[in-house]
């Protein structure tokens, strides 16, 4: 398992895009189209709140767990903030996003395949991590194992974590702008395409709302990105 962790860990960034492909094959949906507010409501709900636990968790402490030659690597152990309440914040993040945007694509398939098999990949890179992470930092890491969850958060005293440290807001900005992106235009052609009564199914106003808004989306991401790049952004 840990060789499947470290195998996927090298393309961990490249699963999101068959991923969102996934979200338009066709198939089963999970309630008729009659209900259609169920999924809306509840997909949005979810994906919304993992979006939001990993900017919280960016904007407290980052983790610099990004490997290094493709390998899992850190060089420290970092455990405040978010993750002084669970191990893996970022990754349940990941996982609340893509679960909510299948129910909100209404893809009976892409929720009882699709997600399962992210799971799978997100034990094993998680597994793999922790290998590393345990010969690296031996007791330590052990210890942080004892208080702290690999995936159920505990929620105890998490008003005093946010009270404690002081939020960054610019590093969410900068540090998620390029998920923030594709996931607002998953969510907008999920809408536009799957929800034919945003457009009263009318193609030339699903088409003019297009026009218009990934544009906006574009301009906004590389916005951020300019600003990161001529340092306008500070407090990383």
């Amino acid at each position: 398992m840990i060789e499947i962790g470290s195998f996927f860990f090298k393309y961990r960034n490249w699963v999101f895009i068959p991923l969102y492909l996934a979200l338009f094959i066709p198939s089963t949906e999970i309630v008729s189209i009659e209900q259609h507010y169920l999924t809306l409501v509840i997909g949005l709900f979810i994906t919304i709140l993992g979006q939001s636990i990993r900017w919280a968790t960016v904007g407290l402490d980052y983790i610099e767990r990004g490997g290094k030659d493709k390998k899992v690597y850190a060089s420290h152990l970092v455990t405040g903030g978010i993750f002084n309440h669970c191990r893996n914040p970022l990754y349940i993040g990941n996982i609340l996003k893509l679960a909510g945007i299948g129910i909100l694509s209404n893809s009976l398939l892409y929720v009882g395949l699709f997600i399962p098999a992210f799971l799978f990949i997100y034990q094993a890179i998680v597994l793999a991590e922790e290998h590393f992470l345990r010969g690296k930092f031996k007791g330590e890491f052990e210890a942080y194992c004892q208080r702290t969850h690999r995936w159920i958060p505990n929620i105890s005293g998490l008003s005093d974590t946010f009270s404690q440290m002081h939020f960054r807001w610019q590093r969410p900005l900068v540090k998620e702008n390029s998920s923030v992106y594709v996931w607002l235009l998953g969510i907008l052609l999920i809408l536009l395409f799957k929800y034919p009564e945003f457009t009263a199914d009318n193609n030339q106003l699903r088409t003019q709302l297009l026009i218009v808004f990934i544009p906006l989306l574009t301009a906004f991401y590389l916005g951020i990105r300019h600003l990161k790049k001529s340092n306008k952004l500070q407090g990383l």
